[in-house]
């Protein structure tokens, strides 16, 4: 029953060019080039829970006393007294206004301490702001790391150049130990920020960045599997760049410091511009949907590849207008407020009201 699913999924004249079969794409001895092997697109998996792993370490043992040294404390709200009938109720959303009085009356309680202890509640349920500074330190380490590494491998390739070599011989292009690497490594990131993003920070674009992830991962593993991996090295490349900036503004903004956080910021709104509503559609959108048809016959799956990439390009429109709108209070207020590619903005994270202080970072804000 499973096979015939899977045989018609599969199918060659949805995913492969015309006469063209997976046995032409399947690797071995007798072939000229090097194919990809579709079996590793499951490498990753595994490789995701070695970088959770590697996550865990390097948060615990260097940027949690790293986020101490520089005067971040690990401390949250103090916690209300306990109350049961309260607890069922802060678990229970959503929590509406009657149910409020009514709480209030079997308590025998006001509905503003009603409030005042479920509001309490929720604050316990936030992470510290040493928390998020060492999640963004590990995505900022890993970005900058993966970038270095994209461009060392990407140098010498052609395609790199000439966007054009990435369909010239295609499906027949061969394939290097350092571009396999390359895929790995990134899709295990993204397989681990999937999983880890459902006890990570949550954010009011958790579900943006859920389908960034899952569309991000569809590509990956597609373009694997049909050889199409040229392309997708770019798209990594030029997505890693402007990674880099928006985990760094977040690290200097909850470090409180404030005059490298609007360096970061200004850094940010460069790099974002340029790279994620500039190249990727007026320069990769642009050779996927015309160059592409001029140097290769056509296929369903093809349309498939493009479609996540336009997907990608709406959340990347969506992300441009939060952080332009920051841009404005920033310009407005003085200095840099909120959270990048989000519309929460949460005391916590302000720097003017964090419940930490260090005479470095009190001297940094004066000068601000």
């Amino acid at each position: 029953m499973l096979l015939p699913l899977l045989n018609a999924f599969w199918n060659e004249d949805i995913w492969l060019p015309p006469n063209t079969t997976w046995a032409d794409l399947a690797p071995g001895p007798d072939k000229a080039v090097i194919y990809t092997d579709h079996r590793h697109v499951f490498f990753p998996i595994p490789l995701a829970l070695v970088f959770i792993t590697l996550r865990y370490i390097l948060e615990r043992f260097v940027f949690a006393p790293f986020g101490r040294y520089l005067g971040i404390k690990d401390v949250k709200p103090r916690k209300p007294p306990s109350n049961p009938k309260l607890e069922v109720a802060y678990k229970t959303s959503p929590r509406t206004k009657q149910q409020i009085c009514s709480l209030a009356k079997q308590l025998d309680m006001s509905e503003r301490q009603v409030e005042r202890w479920l509001r309490k509640r929720k604050c316990q349920d936030k992470p510290s702001t040493l928390v998020k500074f060492c999640e963004n330190m590990w995505k900022c380490t890993f970005y900058i790391c993966n970038f270095i590494f994209g461009l060392i491998v990407l140098w010498d390739k052609d395609w790199l150049w000439d966007i054009d070599q990435c369909y010239l011989g295609y499906p027949h292009q061969g394939l290097t130990p350092d571009i396999w690497w390359y895929y790995m490594i990134s899709a295990a990131f993204y397989w681990s920020l999937t999983i880890s993003q459902f006890w990570d920070v949550r954010r009011k674009d958790f579900w943006q960045m859920f389908v960034h992830h899952i569309a991000t991962i569809l590509l990956l593993s597609f373009s694997w599997v049909c050889n199409l991996h040229r392309i997708g090295t770019l798209v990594l490349l030029l997505h890693d760049c402007a990674d880099i900036f928006v985990e760094a503004v977040k690290a200097a903004k909850y470090a409180g410091y404030q005059k490298l956080c609007d360096s970061l910021f200004l850094g940010l709104i460069v790099t974002w511009i340029s790279t994620r509503v500039g190249i990727f559609p007026f320069y990769i959108i642009w050779s996927t949907s015309i160059r592409a048809p001029m140097l290769l016959p056509m296929f369903p799956a093809y349309y498939i590849f493009n479609s996540l990439l336009c997907l990608l390009l709406i959340l990347h429109i969506v992300w441009t207008c939060l952080i332009l709108q920051i841009a404005y209070i920033t310009i407005k207020a003085g200095q840099m407020e909120g959270d990048i590619r989000s519309s929460s903005s949460e005391l916590s994270e302000s720097p003017n009201h964090s419940n930490h202080s260090s005479p470095t970072r009190a001297n940094n804000k004066k000068h601000t």
